[in-house]
């Protein structure tokens, strides 16, 4: 049986405003052909189908449309999905009993019974070939209790513990399904975390699951039963404490500037004879992303050289040099005109430099996020740095408290 394993689609997605839709409609029309050419059995999704917990009616349709393509698939035979930190419980699992009649199991939310996160996967025959472990994003409130007065190293603990439980529970459910069913059938686990030791880059919107906590779980979580892990969340594809079945399959396509020259793939899981086999494929670059830095010369330089070779690249400018041009949007527009280049931001570091204290007139809200704003909150109310840590995680869990709130 051969299983894909991809995550992280982000569906909806802007880039400092400018949609998204294209690379998304090609990345799944790539995938579709991939898994014919390949012959997947099953699809595995781990988490942040969407990038919002209410995508648009378009993103929705992009969504359905996939499913019912893989419904009509002759080589597919099951889709997997589970819930992401970004997308909505509620909203995921609302279709499930539709989806299911089309073999598309999906689990948005925790139950009260771990036998609810256990797929079993058949046949065409009926017969059991694997069964899943189709675990979700783990909100803090699924995991554990709140105690008064509880300190961060508590609350780290009680985390790590609740996630380590929940893995064990839910494998123990799958193990009672794969032995009732008889002989021996692939596990297969999935989740969307962070793990220690995981890799990040600038730019990706990774950002911590629990608010004001760093609980980052060790592979020691996981139960050693599980044939295979496809984990979601961190947007860099790799493995987890080098094991070669634990993996991140990262995001099919570059969510900022940071991941512009990174390797996307998806991973190919087959399990043949006793044997697993794993092995990646590479996703095309369905947009170019560039991030040009340096002085006002070597900005110029390398747009030119784009557009000599016809680029239709998106460009993220940083200006570094000493010199403050008069007008540097007004150059930069005028270096690309005629072309197929876009600018999707324009940074002057010179400004930014003294932005550091206050707003400047070239600095746009998009550009700080929530933490940064309520700094410069707590800068202009000359807070002192010793009451700033337990002002900041309060406003992190409040903040956490409003995103669940939207996806209800």
């Amino acid at each position: 049986m051969k299983f894909l394993h991809t995550s992280d689609w982000h569906l909806g997605r802007t880039l400092y405003g400018r949609s998204r839709y294209n690379e998304f409609t090609a990345f799944l029309d790539w995938l579709h052909a991939l898994i014919e050419t390949e012959k997947v059995d099953a699809l595995l999704v781990a988490g942040d189908v969407f990038d919002t917990s209410v995508p648009g009616s378009g993103v929705q349709e992009l969504y359905y449309g996939f499913l019912y393509r893989m419904a009509r698939s002759k080589v597919c035979r099951h889709v997997v999905i589970t819930a992401g930190n970004h997308d909505s419980p509620s909203f995921l699992d609302a279709p499930k009993a539709l989806l299911r009649t089309l073999d598309v199991h999906v689990v948005g939310s925790v139950g009260d019974d771990p036998m609810d996160e256990v797929v079993v996967l058949r046949d065409r025959r009926g017969k059991a070939e694997a069964v899943v472990c189709a675990v979700p994003h783990l909100r803090d409130r699924d995991i554990r209790t709140v105690g008064p007065g509880e300190s961060m190293d508590e609350k780290n603990r009680k985390l790590i513990e609740g996630i380590e439980r929940h893995y064990r529970e839910v494998c123990m459910a799958a193990e009672q399904r794969r032995l009732q069913e008889g002989g021996f059938l692939p596990m297969i686990a999935m989740g969307h975390l962070f793990t220690a030791g995981g890799t990040t880059v600038d730019g990706d919107g990774v950002r911590e699951i629990y608010a004001g906590s760093l609980a980052h779980v060790s592979a020691s979580v996981f139960p050693e039963g599980i044939d295979y892990l496809a984990l979601g969340h961190l947007h860099v594809p790799q493995r987890v404490a080098g094991e070669e079945h634990l993996r991140y399959s990262g995001s099919p396509i570059p969510m900022g500037f940071g991941e512009a020259r990174q390797r996307k793939e998806v991973v190919l899981v087959e399990f043949s004879g006793g044997e697993r086999t794993i092995t990646t494929v590479q996703v095309p670059c369905f947009q170019q992303l560039e991030r040009i830095s340096g002085t006002l010369d070597a900005i110029t330089a390398r747009i030119f050289e784009l557009k000599a070779s016809g680029s239709t690249a998106w460009l993220e400018i940083e200006y570094s040099g000493d010199d403050l041009p008069g007008d540097l949007r007004g150059i930069i527009d005028e270096a690309v005109k005629g072309s197929s280049l876009e600018i999707r931001r324009l940074r002057n570091n010179r400004v930014a430099t003294s932005a550091m204290q206050r707003l400047s007139e070239e600095e746009t809200l998009e550009e700080l996020s929530e933490l940064d704003v309520f700094s410069r909150c707590l800068d202009a109310g000359q807070v002192p740095d010793a009451r700033r840590p337990e002002l900041q995680q309060a406003f992190q869990e409040v903040l956490e408290a409003f995103r669940e709130l939207e996806k209800l």
